[in-house]
């Protein structure tokens, strides 16, 4: 495919049954390596608080911050479709305000869409972006930017309560013209009824095997974060241990004189 994808092409997928795929990163390398194996979505995260800047929460990220990795990302991809999330209080204070950042965003960076995280609250936000031109992809279950109202890092919708209020929030943001929306953390069960009655598409972590699509973080699934392993990260490769061994090599042939050799040095 010549040309780069589209919210068509990612529709075309999942009316014919086949799998979307979604690495969230945050710089051009990543990118470009996603993009050259066919990944089909790129997220900049702001997840990059936690994986890139050692935050201990989303919270801290800012707009400008979220605008320079999304700039880094796009000059990676040729094909991939690119979503920026919106970071904490880019779009909580008015409507005004959201629509602008989000405008913002999009005039900057060249991204394909934005993502935000909440539920019905948001879905007249969401209708107001649909009608200007900005495609949304809503975030619901799990969702970090509350993690202090959630009582911290949890599966969301075990309670039956809690399923009806993630099930209620999708109808409004599919209604308010969300064309995807990411399910975060919670039982399979429950993504699987609201993806086979939905018109948008799902994108799941931690959700289960039965959504439109999956996402993860190009630094778990490569097995460069150690310290913290979600029971939905699977590590393809560990990264962390290669990189490691990669360093010693250096530290120990720079010390005892082979490295440089003449095979590395200008005549």
């Amino acid at each position: 495919m010549s040309e780069g994808i589209t919210i068509r092409h990612l529709f075309k997928k999942k009316k014919e049954g086949q799998k979307i795929t979604m690495v969230s990163t945050y710089d051009y390398i990543s990118a470009k390596l996603c993009d050259e194996v066919g990944i089909d979505c790129v997220l900049v995260g702001d997840s990059l608080g936690m994986v890139f800047q050692g935050y201990e929460s989303t919270l801290p990220v800012s707009l400008d911050e979220m605008i320079y990795h999304t700039k880094a990302v796009k000059r990676g991809i040729k094909r991939a479709f690119l979503i920026v999330d919106m970071p904490f209080m880019s779009y909580q204070v008015s409507l005004e305000e959201a629509i602008r950042n989000c405008g913002r965003v999009m005039k900057e960076t060249g991204a394909n869409a934005v993502k935000l995280e909440g539920g019905e609250e948001l879905a007249e936000l969401t209708y107001r972006l649909v009608n200007i031109g900005i495609p949304v992809v809503g975030h619901l279950g799990f969702t970090p930017q509350s993690v202090h109202a959630l009582g911290g890092y949890r599966v969301v919708g075990k309670k039956e309560e809690e399923q009806e209020r993630v099930k209620r929030s999708f109808k409004a943001l599919e209604d308010a013209g969300a064309f995807m929306i990411v399910l975060e953390s919670v039982p399979s069960s429950l993504a699987r009824e609201i993806t086979q009655a939905s018109k948008s598409i799902t994108i799941g972590i931690g959700a289960g095997p039965y959504c439109d699509g999956q996402v993860l973080v190009f630094h778990d699934l490569v097995g460069l974060v150690e310290d913290i392993k979600p029971k939905f990260v699977k590590r393809y490769v560990e990264g962390a241990k290669i990189f490691r061994d990669a360093l010693r090599r250096y530290k120990e042939e720079v010390e005892r004189g082979i490295f440089p050799s003449e095979e590395e040095s200008y005549g």
